[in-house]
């Protein structure tokens, strides 16, 4: 690579913002670890170096200093994912879920498996699916939310 893209130049204070919470050691290991490449980087380490010191990857490395380059001193704790998704099952396809569950398997089966149940919620008239996946019904299946 040529130049550095994304240079780290921390204020006097927010180098001891990370110095104070990097030896509190009251944090998550993650955060810690995005708080020492910022404390390295602005020394003037290269990638290489900080991945080797900090204990982690070169691209790890890069990813901190773009983020610190957006977001400032935020770029110590993750971004939550930009992406939602929409559950399958609602309210009314849970509740046939469940008693299609409770109800006697097929013939020829001992028990329901989740393949078998996720291709009955399919042919039933009531819910509008095209398809839908063995783990979406497992999901909603699994006691804990």
């Amino acid at each position: 690579m040529g130049g550095k893209k994304y240079l780290v130049d921390l204020s006097e204070e927010d180098r001891k913002t990370l110095d104070w919470f990097v030896s509190t050691g009251e944090r998550r290991a993650q955060d810690n670890t995005r708080a020492r490449i910022l404390l390295k980087a602005d020394d003037g380490l290269t990638d290489a170096t900080i991945s080797e010191h900090v204990g982690c990857h070169p691209q790890t490395v890069h990813n901190v200093r773009k983020d610190y380059t957006e977001r400032g001193l935020a770029a110590m704790h993750r971004r939550k994912p930009d992406r939602e998704y929409e559950r399958k099952l609602d309210g009314n396809a849970e509740a046939h879920l469940i008693k299609l569950a409770c109800s006697e398997p097929p013939e020829g089966h001992s028990r329901w498996t989740l393949h078998l149940l996720a291709d009955e919620l399919v042919t039933l008239d009531e819910i509008d699916f095209e398809s839908i996946s063995h783990e979406a019904v497992r999901q909603r299946l699994k006691k804990t939310p």
